[in-house]
């Protein structure tokens, strides 16, 4: 490669801190996202060990249980 391309035509100084700060960002993002995703995973790990799974199945069961009970 040619080192014109490195100096950008004498914009580099403007250029590849331009570069850099995109991609510090774009890490930090990234960072952040798995971040929380992996805290919202942990929180819906919680609760469904308490009982609320998804709303057709776990409701189906708590009724069944609930009228066995009540009568």
């Amino acid at each position: 490669m040619e080192m014109s391309f490195f100096e950008m035509g004498g914009y580099a100084a403007y250029v590849w801190p331009a570069f850099g700060v995109g991609a510090l960002v774009m890490i930090g993002l990234l960072v952040l996202s798995i971040r929380r995703l992996r805290l919202r995973e942990a929180a819906l790990k919680r609760l469904e060990a308490v009982g609320g799974g998804r709303r057709g199945h776990s409701g189906a069961v708590d009724e069944q249980k609930q009228e066995e009970v009540a009568p």
